[in-house]
């Protein structure tokens, strides 16, 4: 896979990404099991860009890539997304969990 260098910091990824959402959250029912198969697929591919976010389960998403990049942390460059404040939203997680599995 072709690489292209990243802002300028140094860092450099393959030219495809992979978007980690459906993951574990908003698409309907998740496999940890097929999740963890796609990304370790994607890194043999030469993707090297994992996009997460707290959002995503909430935090469900980065304890998934936490488990797909064990021992091997160095394979991958994580771009994730801020903003969700979830400790001044009172009940939003409580109501209907936010994709998080049960």
């Amino acid at each position: 896979m072709e690489h292209r260098a990243l802002g300028g910091q140094g860092l450099t990824v393959g030219a495809q990404g992979l978007g980690c959402m459906g993951m574990s959250a908003f698409y309907g029912a998740t496999d940890e099991a097929e999740s963890l198969a796609t990304i370790d697929r994607a890194l043999e591919l030469g993707v090297t860009l994992l996009d997460t976010a707290e959002s995503y389960g909430p935090f469900v998403n980065e304890q998934l890539l936490g488990k797909a990049l064990a021992g091997r942390r160095d394979a991958a460059v994580l771009a994730t997304k801020t903003g969700v404040d979830w400790t001044t939203r009172p009940g939003h997680l409580e109501d209907g969990q936010l994709g998080r599995r049960p």
